[in-house]
C-alpha cells in the first residue's frame, strides 16, 4: 500500500507518492523503473500535474473577471509537447525569438494566441511572426516601432512593454521592473511610445504590458505595476506578465495561485476599471514542481568534504550556477534524513554543484537520485557541455512516453561543417 503524499515535501509534483518499499512515483510511474528504461539523467513530467495547475490558473482568474488571457510564457519549458498540453488546457503563449516561434506553430497553437516578446528583435524574426499571422507584437523600445511600420504589410495590433520602476524581491538577473533594465520603456518614454504608434498607419496599440520579473514571493509589487502603468490612461488590454514564484525547497511557501490572481485583478479594476481584457503569462509557475530530473550516482569521493558525483549538473540544471537557486535532493527509493553532502555534476569546473549540502541517505554508486522542482528553465537552459544528452518523458496514470529523445553522438555531430 502506497503511502501518503504528505510524507514528500510540496516541492514534488501533485500526486507523487513513495510506494511500501519506499521508492519514489511520479505520475504514477517508479522513477527507478523510468532511469532503467530511459538512462539518465532526465526529466520527468507530470502531465497530470501541469493540466491541474493550468486549470487552477483559469479558475482563479475567471472567478474574478469576465475577459481573461492565459498564455504560456514559453521560455519557462520551450517543448513541444508542454506547448501542446496548454493548448489544450486553452493557453495561448509568448514567445521570445523565432526558434520559440516555431515550436509554438508546431505544437498547434493558434497563431492569433501566440505573442512576440523580446529586447532585441530581428527583421527576420518580426517577418516570421507576420507571415504566421501572430497576435500581438509585444513593442520593447524605438527599434520595434521602427521595424514593424516597415515590415507590416497590412495593420499589427502591438502592446507596449512598460518598466514601471517596481522591483520584486528577487535575483537581479531576473528582475526585469526596475527603471534600470534593458526591457521596456519607462513611463515616459512609453507616452512617447503610444503618440508615436497612435499616428501609425499600420500598427494598431491594443494595451500595456508590464512583467516585473521572476520566481516573485510577495504580492505587493504587482499592485504597485498596475498602479504604475495606469498613470499612461486606458486601454482595452492590460497585460501583467507573469512571475509568481515556486518552492523550491520545502521552507519556501509561494503565494497561492487565487490570491496571486485576486491582488492582480483587484489592482486592475481599481485603476482601469472592469471593462478591459486581462492577460497574464505564467510559465515557472505552471511547471516549475510538476518536473523532477533524476541522475546516477558515479562516484562518492571523501576529502574534505563528501562529493556525491552524478551523470548530470550544469548541462541540465544551470540554476545553481547562474542564480546561487537552492534546490532539494533525495535518494529515490530511501528518503528520509541522512547526511549532508555536496552533489555535483560530471562536468569541468569546481563550480559545477546542484546542491551545497544536499540531505541524502547513504548515497552509493548506482544510486538513482531525484531533484524536484526542475521544471522551470531546465530544459529551456540545458546545454551539451561535454557531449551531453538530455531527454524529456512526459508520464501520466503510470504510463511513460518520451517527448524530447536523448541525443545521440550523431546528434551531436550533425552540424558540424569540417
Amino acid at each position: 500500500m502506497a503511502t501518503t503524499t504528505q510524507q514528500l515535501s510540496h516541492v514534488y509534483p501533485i500526486g507523487s507518492y513513495l510506494d511500501e518499499r519506499g521508492r519514489l512515483h511520479v505520475g504514477g510511474c517508479d522513477v527507478l523503473e523510468l532511469a532503467r528504461e530511459y538512462g539518465t539523467p532526465a526529466y520527468i513530467v507530470d502531465e497530470d500535474d501541469l493540466r491541474q495547475r493550468a486549470r487552477g490558473f483559469k479558475e482563479a482568474f475567471a472567478a474574478l473577471h469576465d475577459r481573461v488571457e492565459l498564455v504560456f510564457a514559453t521560455k519557462a519549458f520551450p517543448c513541444t509537447a508542454v506547448l501542446r498540453l496548454f493548448a489544450e488546457e486553452g493557453f495561448g503563449c509568448d514567445v521570445a525569438s523565432g526558434g520559440e516561434l516555431a515550436l509554438a506553430l508546431r505544437a498547434g497553437v493558434d497563431p492569433a494566441r501566440i505573442h512576440l516578446h523580446g529586447n532585441a528583435k530581428s527583421d527576420e524574426e518580426i517577418a516570421e511572426a507576420l507571415a504566421a499571422g501572430i497576435g500581438d507584437v509585444v513593442i520593447d523600445n524605438f527599434d520595434d516601432v521602427e521595424k514593424l511600420e516597415r515590415l507590416a504589410t497590412g495593420t499589427q495590433t502591438v502592446q507596449i512593454r512598460i518598466t514601471p520602476d517596481v522591483a520584486g524581491d528577487t535575483h537581479a538577473a531576473i528582475s526585469t521592473g526596475q527603471a534600470d533594465s534593458k526591457f521596456g520603456f519607462g513611463l515616459d518614454d512609453a507616452r512617447a511610445a503610444i503618440e508615436r504608434i497612435e499616428r501609425s498607419r499600420n500598427l494598431e496599440l491594443t494595451g500595456l504590458h508590464a512583467h516585473i520579473g521572476s520566481q516573485l514571493l510577495a504580492l505587493q509589487p504587482f499592485r504597485l505595476a498596475v498602479a504604475a502603468m495606469a498613470s499612461l490612461g486606458h486601454f482595452t488590454t492590460v497585460n501583467l506578465g507573469g512571475g509568481l514564484g515556486v518552492a523550491y525547497t520545502r521552507e519556501q511557501e509561494p503565494p497561492r495561485v487565487a490570491d496571486y490572481a485576486r491582488a492582480k485583478v483587484e489592482a486592475v479594476h481599481e485603476h482601469f476599471g472592469a471593462d478591459v481584457t486581462i492577460m497574464d503569462e505564467p510559465g515557472r509557475a505552471l511547471v516549475g514542481n510538476g518536473c523532477v530530473t533524476i541522475y546516477t550516482v558515479q562516484s562518492v569521493k571523501r576529502n574534505v568534504s563528501t562529493w556525491v558525483g552524478v551523470d548530470g549538473g550544469m548541462s541540465d540544471n544551470l540554476r545553481p550556477m547562474l542564480y546561487g537557486a537552492r534546490y532539494e535532493a533525495a535518494v529515490a527509493d530511501r528518503f528520509g534524513h541522512g547526511t549532508h553532502r555536496h552533489l555535483v555534476g560530471k562536468h569541468c569546473e569546481s563550480g559545477d554543484v546542484l546542491i551545497t549540502l544536499a540531505d541524502l541517505r547513504d548515497p552509493q554508486p548506482g544510486d538513482v537520485v531525484v531533484t524536484p522542482a526542475t521544471g522551470g528553465y531546465g530544459h529551456s537552459m540545458a546545454n551539451n557541455y561535454n557531449g551531453q544528452p538530455r531527454p524529456v518523458i512526459f508520464c501520466s496514470g503510470g504510463d511513460a512516453r518520451v517527448v524530447v529523445r536523448r541525443e545521440t553522438y550523431a546528434d551531436l555531430l550533425a552540424r558540424d561543417e569540417a
